[in-house]
Formats: structure tokens, sequence, C-alpha cells
């Protein structure tokens, strides 16, 4: 459906998307997905055998720099957009030089919009081998100045002139985080788009029977993006080294200090008398219906535990390499990878047609140094995405897996000090994005790349006069494209993401350019 159009209520789906916008209040958004849940669940075929897929978000804590990510690296003689980086980033312009070349085809439609156009060429920060060579080889794509929005912004002039409605608090880091993982801009949180995916499609691809684990795994702790609706699905936290075991027991050789022999029967020792009697303790049945919620959870999340340990056992048991395909990624982030791509590895043994992990990494909020900062973070990325795409590849689920990134916002695209050494860049808006799978067409730019003007000359779509670019596209059309690759209908798009219906839908309609999915 185009911006202007006006809808009617001739479809189902039209239906679900009037009444969730009409209503963002916790109750409407909340009866609405009670609905699809139980209609998609009613509906739903028997899935596929082999029918795995996954979908790992990647969250760059801080605000990443996309504007030294993807970097026009053209003659800035005749290369406007090479021609403006130069001039605007000023001390913080990475030389075309020291830049990685990435193969972008001639048919890509991102220069249309902005550019006129006008292709330019373009590169990847220096430290960036492993990204240019996934982008080059089609396992890795950008999608263009996205961000979050409460109903399209056409320019400069549009977001000046008073009749559109900003999303709240921009450039703050707690507002835009909350309002990237819940893709709803104009209301207070509530919960997570990848929480509200879980609610539909867990009702529909898992079965309860089956799955020993819960559909949202994070490895960086409790976060927003994972928050349901209804509570039928927690997030479950696993460490980058493994399941947490209980308070007191990680004092030996294994996490439950030799509590437990090879066969996983009791030991007759001090550890293993008191797991005994604390498992048995929980397993009674209790009249107080508080204290027995409790003990229905601790007795969950040791089954979950224990079905960890199998999928981490069964990831050893492929042979694959997972230490030497990380090697030099880094403590913080290739950790997490690998722990999700053990998991994965396992994945027969958790039960789950569809899994949502989260992971993130600190460090991208550089107001100071950025350029050294940068080459640190870039590296870890790089080699963290090049270890994760060889460990799937090793396990033959390439194809199952994407991989996305997300943050708070981009940084302004002139420094805020003209001292190299010391130069920072500041809190922005719309930035570039990347989509990492077998299901990924790659090698290939989406959104729009923006025309890198800054300030008030024609064509900007700068909200200040040091490049805080206005987002072409929506939190919610990136991530409804991801959704749907998992396996939501148009209807549940429209329950799960409430604003969609105020952009250009990217299964209708070409201008979005968001055709990143298989």
């Amino acid at each position: 459906m185009k911006q202007y159009e006006k809808e009617e209520l001739k479809t189902r789906r039209d239906f679900f998307r009037q009444s969730a916008c009409a209503s963002l209040g916790v109750t409407g958004l909340v009866n609405a997905l009670a609905q699809m849940r139980l209609m998609t669940a009613a509906m739903a075929q028997a899935p596929v055998e082999g029918d795995f897929k996954a979908l790992v978000c990647l969250f760059l804590n801080g605000g990443n720099d996309a504007n030294n990510l993807l970097v026009p690296i053209g003659d800035p003689n005749d290369d406007e957009l090479r021609a403006n980086y130069e001039q605007t980033r000023a001390v913080l312009a990475i030389p075309k030089g020291d830049l990685l070349p990435i193969n972008v085809p001639p048919t890509t439609s991102a220069f249309d919009l902005r550019n006129g156009g006008r292709l330019s060429p373009m590169g990847v920060h220096p430290q960036c081998p492993e990204i240019a060579s996934l982008f080059n080889n089609n396992d890795l794509a950008f999608v263009c100045n996205t961000g979050t929005l409460v109903e399209p912004i056409i320019d400069r002039r549009d977001f000046f002139s008073g009749q559109k409605i900003r999303p709240d608090r921009i450039g703050s880091h707690p507002s835009q985080q909350s309002q990237w993982q819940s893709s709803v801009s104009d209301a207070p949180f509530s919960s997570g788009w990848g929480g509200r995916a879980a609610d539909l499609l867990n009702a529909s691809y898992n079965n309860t029977a089956a799955s020993q684990v819960s559909m949202s795994v994070s490895l960086a702790g409790v976060n927003s993006f994972q928050v349901g609706t209804a509570g039928d699905v927690s997030q479950y936290i696993v460490r980058s080294s493994g399941p947490k075991p209980l308070t007191g027991f990680r004092n030996g050789d294994d996490d439950y200090g030799n509590a437990l022999d090879s066969e996983g029967n009791y030991r007759n020792s001090d550890n293993g008398i008191r797991l005994r009697t604390f498992e048995r303790l929980m397993n009674l049945t209790r009249a107080n219906l508080h204290e027995e919620a409790h003990a229905k959870v601790i007795r969950s999340a040791r089954s979950t535990e224990a079905a960890i340990g199998l999928a981490l056992s069964a990831a050893d048991a492929t042979g694959v390499d997972f230490d030497g395909n990380f090697a030099g990624a880094g403590r913080g982030l290739g950790d997490q990878l690998k722990m999700i791509a053990r998991l994965i590895a396992g994945q027969s043994t958790l039960g789950n047609r569809r899994q949502i992990y989260f992971c993130q990494v600190g460090g991208y909020d550089n107001h100071r140094t950025l350029l050294s900062a940068q080459n640190d973070l870039m590296s870890e990325l790089s080699r963290s995405l090049g270890g994760f795409a060889q460990s799937l590849k090793d396990l033959n689920a390439w194809d199952d897996v994407t991989t996305f990134t997300a943050s708070d916002f981009n940084r302004t695209f002139s420094p805020n000090n003209l001292d190299i050494r010391l130069a920072g860049s500041d809190h922005g808006w719309g930035g570039h994005a990347m989509v990492m799978g077998g299901s990924v067409n790659g090698g290939d730019l989406y959104g729009h790349f923006p025309n890198l003007r800054a300030g008030s000359v024609e064509g900007s779509i700068d909200t200040s006069s040091r490049g805080v670019w206005i987002p072409d596209t929506s939190v919610d059309q990136y991530s409804s494209v991801l959704t749907k690759w998992m396996g939501a209908g148009t209807s549940d798009l429209d329950a799960i993401f409430p604003n969609l219906g105020r952009f250009d839908s990217p299964f209708q309609s070409t201008s979005a350019n968001l055709g990143f999915l298989g």
C-alpha cells in the first residue's frame, strides 16, 4: 500500500492493521496478538521435516558510526558522494585507498531516490575484510539509512514542516534502543518485536511436547527485544560459556562441584546429597500458588539447563572447529556468536522449529577518538561475523539462519573536534544495517543510500547542520522482512508491527527496495 492511499477494510489484514494502529496501548496490542496467536495456531499446517529457521539479532550498543562502515570510494573530482564525504567528514574521513572495495552491482537501485541513479563505487572499513568477502560472495547485504520512524518523512523541509510526528527523543540512548527493539516509536515501551514475533510463531511452529528450551534465547542478559505480551515465551539467558548453574554449586571440575557422576547420578558426597535434597524439595507440590509458581520456574530452569548441556554435547560431536573459526574474534561478541553456533549445531535436541537469538556488544558510543576505537570495534565485528558464517556453513545450517544488525542510531556525519587525535561523532539518526545468511540476497545495497548533503542545501535529509540523516527505511519495514522470512503471514505482520501500515509495504511495492531476503 502506498503512503498516501486511503485504507479500506476489505481484508483480514486491513482489519488488524487499523485496529492495531488505532490502539497502541498495551491492552489493544495484547488483545490483537492474542487473537492472532489463536488463529495462526489453529490454521498452522504441520511444519515440513527439517524446516528449521533461526533469527539472530546482533545489537551494537551505543550507536554505531555507520558512516565509516559503508563508504563511497570514487574520485572526489567526479563523484559527488565521495566529495561530500571528504568535505563533511573532515578528520574522520578514511582515505579511499585504505577502504576495502565491494562489488556493488550496476543494477542496484539504492542510489535512485537520493542520488538520481548515479552509482558510486563503495567500500567498507579497512578492518572489515571478512565483511567485504561475505558481501562479494553474495552472503551479506547492507540495508541503507534505516532507523526509528513514526511515519514517513520525505526530507529536511518535511521534517521541519510541523506536520509530521517524530519519534520520541531522537538521539537518546534509552529511547532509541527501546524503539529499535520494540519498533513502536510513538508509545511507551510494552514489548519487543522479537517477543511479539515469538508469541505468534511459537504457537504455529514449535511443538510444546517436543520443545526443550524457550524460542527466545539471549546471550546478553534480559533485553527489551525479546519481551513478549502473553508470557507464553519467556527469555532464556545463556552465558557465552554455557548455562548458568544453581548458585553455590560451581566449585569443582564441573558446574555442580562434582555433585553428579559421568552418568548424571548423584554422588555420595556433600554436594551430591545437597543437590539431591534440593531437587526433591523443588519437586514437591505446594498448596500456596506463589510457592508452586516459584518451584515450577526452578524445575523448568533445571530441565532447560540439562537440554542445553545435551545440545552442546551434540555440537562437540559434529567435529566443527568452532574455536578455530572464531580465532581472533575476541572474547565479547565472538564468544556470544560461538555459543549461538553451538546451540544451532545441537538444535535437534532442543526441539524447536523456530528460534530467535539475541546478542549484544558495547563500546560504540564514541564521542572521542572515534578512528582508533572503531578500528578495534570493526575488527571484532568483522571477525565475529566471519567466524559465525563459517561455523554455520560447516554445520550445513547456512540457509537456515539469518543474522541482522541493529544499533541505537547512526552518528553525526561531521566530527565534533578537528583534532584528529580527539575527534569523535555525536548522536545521529538513520544508519546502515547488515543482514547475513544463506537466504539473504547478498552482494547488494537495499533501502536508499543518502546523498551525504549536510545542512540546508537542496535535497538534504539532514535534521541539523552536522549530518543527522532522516531514515528512509523504518525499523518496522526492515524488521517485517526478517519476520516474514521466519514464517509470519501478512496479518501476523500487521499485528506484530502496528505501525507498518503507515509505510510503503515492502511486499506490494518496489519503492521500499527491501527485497534482501529470498
